[in-house]
Order: structure tokens, then C-alpha cells, then sequence
């Protein structure tokens, strides 16, 4: 190799959460568990494409007007103007004055690259707030488009829920203007949000302080089942007349993982700020991508806009959540009949497709070593990877972590 112009080239770690999955492939137990990666299953373990995903793509597939020619920079019209009323809200103010500029983005990630690139080239604070702990990504993200990552508390591990007198005393000290990161609703990896009136509070904060909101919206419908409940800490913030921004994905609350469907929408102060604001990102797209690509995007298009295609959605989404939520208590309730030592209320506490268990690195190791469960070494567990079967497993390697190694 000494003649390879890479010959200096080191080896990589394995991404801390794909990583998991690299290893779960490699064991050949038949007992063996991902609770790793962040992707729904069904109750037999078996990944879900919607019914009506299937039913909006082969209405695409027979519609032979269609072509496969480039969509604009910004992405697919129909796709931008659907995504920003599902977040903001069909009666948005801000839609309704057109002080919006969406943009059609590679998934979550894509959208808030490009949102970040835009900051860092367009806002006059590069420096952005991030909770910790957060998702893996996140920094990563950031950090590559050029912003200066700082933190503010977020988890209080003593009691496995929000610490939010340290939210605030950090947003409280954060340089005026700075962007804050805010998880729209069931924080990854956490699964603990904010109350509605502690988001009030900090909706208060933020504004007082001229902070800028930047929300990841990776759950909508996906935490409680309710579409407009999941995005109410976003809407609370564009209700107010500021300004903020917004990224979406349709990975998780409509299946579409590896189509990468996503949204960057930015909320200006006016119908002319909002023009300049998309022209911009044009730019940032443009030696990025180029354009955006169109199958996955025209599905969800075709969903947000028929009635009964949408409403067959919700019913589907719901299900989901509810297993999830299913799942938690399921969890909870062997856990306690186990008799495991600790307090595990958290679990059915916390929201959404994860849970941060509590458990520390030396217990996770046990667990993958002895008795073949996968999760990132945080402990946090993807309660859409359990099932009834599983659970009665996932809790006897629980316990025999719990006792073995302790505290």
C-alpha cells in the first residue's frame, strides 16, 4: 500500500448508532435483539411500509403523465407549500402572509445541513446551542457547516426527566441571538419533552433573549398520535410573530427512510424577507445537490393533499404510536413484576420511539455480550424495535445487568 496516494488514510470508527447495527448483523445468535437504530417494526420484527405509501406510490407508477425530469432547486412545489402547512398549521398566520420559504431537503439531515449552511453564511451568530445529550448528528452537523457548537442542559439523569432549571440558567447565559437547537417533540434520545407550559417559559426566554429557534421535527404524529399536539411547541413559536426554523422528515411518521423526504422551512417577518431568505438557500442547495430528488417527495405530496389518502394516514400513524406506547408499558410492567431493582416509572414517562433506560456502558456491554441485545452504549433502546416477545428477553438481560454490575 505504500504506493497509494491514501496510504495515510486511517481507518474510521463505525458511526456510533449505524455501528450497531454493523455488529447485530455479524452475530449469528438466534436470540440476538437491535434495539439500536431509530426504525419502526412491526410485532413479528419485520420492517412496515404504510398502506398507504403503497397506494399513493402506485398511483404514481399508473399516472403515464409523469416524467422524470428535474425538479427546481427548491424542490417539489406541491411537496414545500404541504410540508409548511402540516408543521405551521393550515390556518398559520405566517403561511396565510406568505412569510414563509420552504424548501424541499434530503430527509431530516439534509434539512438541517442546509439550514445550517445558510446560517452560517447568512446570520450574524455562528454560534449555535445544543441539548445535551442530543442526537449523534447533531454536532456533526453543525460543526461541518461552520457553526460553533455549545450546549445547554437537558437531561437530568438523578431523575430520568427534564432538567429544566439548567435549561433555563444555560438559555438565560447564552450570547444574545445565538441559535438554540429545540427537538419539536420526543427528544432523541431521551424521550422527555418539555411540558406545554414549561415550553411556554422557554418560548419566553428565547424571545426575550433574541435567541433563534432552530427546531428538529423528526416525530411529527409520531410521539402522540396527534399530528397538531406534536407540533405545538413549534407553532407556539411562529404564533408570537418571530422568527425560526424548522426541519422535517418523513422518515419516521410516514415509513419513508430510505426515500429521504424532508423540509426546510424558515419563518421570516415579512413576505419580502422570505423571498431574499429562499433565494439564498437556492444557492446553498444548488453546488450541494443540485435539485432535489422527486419519487419519495411526490408520494408524500399525494398523501397531504387527497382527503381520504391523509385521513387513512393519521389512522395508520396512530397505530404506531400507540404500539410504541404499548411497548413502554409492556416494558414497565414485567420490569416491575421482575422485581428489578430501581425506579423504572421513566419509562412510561418518557415519549416517543425512544427511551433512555438508565442503563450505563458497562451494563449494555453485558447485556450484548451475554445475551445478544444491541443499543448505542447511552443505553438508549428503541422501543419500536420491541415486541410482546421480545420484551419477556430484553427484561432478563435488564436484570441480570441490573444485578450483576449494579449502579
Amino acid at each position: 500500500m505504500s504506493d497509494s496516494v491514501f496510504a495515510a488514510v486511517a481507518q474510521a470508527p463505525e458511526d456510533s448508532i449505524l455501528g450497531v447495527t454493523v455488529a447485530y448483523n455479524k452475530d449469528q445468535s438466534p436470540n440476538k435483539l437491535n434495539l439500536g437504530v431509530g426504525a419502526y417494526r412491526t410485532e413479528e420484527g419485520k420492517p412496515l411500509v404504510l398502506n398507504v405509501v403503497r397506494k399513493a406510490e402506485q398511483l404514481l407508477v399508473n399516472d403515464t403523465s409523469r416524467v422524470k425530469e428535474y425538479l427546481p432547486i427548491t424542490g417539489l412545489a406541491d411537496f414545500n407549500k404541504l410540508s409548511a402547512k402540516l408543521i405551521l398549521g393550515g390556518t398559520s398566520p405566517a403561511i396565510q402572509e406568505s412569510r414563509v420559504a420552504t424548501v424541499q431537503c434530503l430527509s431530516g439531515t439534509g434539512s438541517l445541513r442546509v439550514g445550517a449552511e445558510f446560517l452560517a453564511q447568512h446570520y450574524p451568530v455562528k454560534t449555535i446551542l445544543i441539548p445535551v445529550p442530543t442526537w449523534g448528528n447533531h454536532p456533526k452537523v453543525f460543526n461541518a457547516a461552520g457553526l460553533s457548537v455549545q450546549t445547554y442542559r437537558y437531561y437530568d439523569p438523578s431523575t430520568r426527566g427534564l432538567d429544566f432549571s439548567g435549561l433555563l440558567e444555560d438559555l438565560g447565559n447564552a450570547p444574545s441571538r445565538a441559535i438554540v437547537l429545540f427537538h419539536a417533540c420526543a427528544h432523541n434520545p431521551t424521550g422527555v419533552d418539555p411540558t406545554s407550559d414549561q415550553w411556554e417559559q422557554i418560548r419566553q426566554l428565547v424571545r426575550s433573549k433574541r435567541l433563534l429557534p432552530f427546531f428538529d421535527s423528526a416525530y411529527q404524529g409520531f410521539a402522540s398520535g396527534s399530528l397538531d399536539a406534536d407540533a405545538g411547541s413549534v407553532r407556539a413559536f411562529v404564533a408570537d410573530g418571530g422568527e425560526c426554523l424548522a426541519a422535517q422528515s418523513y422518515a419516521k411518521n410516514m415509513g419513508m427512510y430510505g426515500e429521504r423526504v424532508g423540509a426546510l422551512s424558515i419563518v421570516c417577518r415579512s413576505a419580502e424577507i422570505a423571498k431574499r431568505v429562499e433565494s439564498q438557500l437556492k444557492l446553498v442547495i444548488r453546488p450541494m445537490y443540485s435539485n432535489p430528488p422527486i419519487h419519495g417527495a411526490s408520494i408524500v405530496a399525494t398523501i397531504l393533499k387527497d382527503g381520504e389518502l391523509y385521513n387513512e394516514w393519521t389512522v395508520e400513524l396512530k397505530a404506531m404510536a400507540d404500539r410504541i406506547i404499548s411497548m413502554r408499558q409492556q416494558l414497565f410492567d414485567a420490569l416491575k413484576a421482575k422485581g428489578t431493582a430501581g425506579d423504572w416509572s421513566h419509562i412510561i414517562k418518557q415519549i416517543g420511539m425512544f427511551t433512555f433506560t438508565g442503563l450505563n456502558a458497562d451494563q449494555v456491554a453485558f447485556m450484548t455480550k451475554e445475551y445478544h441485545i444491541y443499543m448505542t452504549f447511552d443505553g438508549r433502546i428503541s422501543m419500536a424495535g420491541l415486541s410482546s416477545k421480545t420484551v419477556p428477553h430484553l427484561v432478563e438481560a435488564i436484570h441480570a445487568a441490573v444485578t450483576t454490575i449494579g449502579a
